[in-house]
């Protein structure tokens, strides 16, 4: 009856529609736009990451390749340590001096003529 009493007051308003969704058709336009952007997003987060961990990966392995050389290098050293505590040994050295060549000149013997024109 309140909604008889209603119209009798406004006779000139037009008979309430009752909408069919007409946003609703939009939405889930909207909804899948939505998703394709997170989805879009997550793909390039994990390329991100993924590309973080090549570029940490190549940078592990060069510095394995570093460890290695400096283990090398260390052998290299300690093996010419070696030869060059061998070689200060005065037997060595006249060893050596004696297949170049040279001969012990005596502690009378004057091995350089510092004034040539002194004679």
């Amino acid at each position: 009856m309140a909604a008889d009493a209603a119209r009798t007051l406004a006779p000139d308003a037009p008979p309430a529609r009752t909408r069919r969704r007409a946003q609703g058709r939009g939405l889930p336009k909207r909804r899948v736009a939505g998703g394709v952007v997170w989805i879009a997003l997550v793909a390039v987060l994990l390329t991100g990451i993924v590309a973080l961990n090549v570029a940490v990966l190549k940078l592990n392995l060069r510095l394995d390749r570093l460890g290695e050389e400096r283990t090398q290098l260390r052998t290299e050293n300690a093996q010419l340590r070696q030869q060059a505590a061998q070689g200060a040994v005065p037997d060595t050295i006249r060893a050596q001096a004696k297949l170049q060549g040279y001969h012990w000149a005596g502690w009378n013997q004057r091995f350089l003529d510092l004034e040539p024109t002194a004679r």
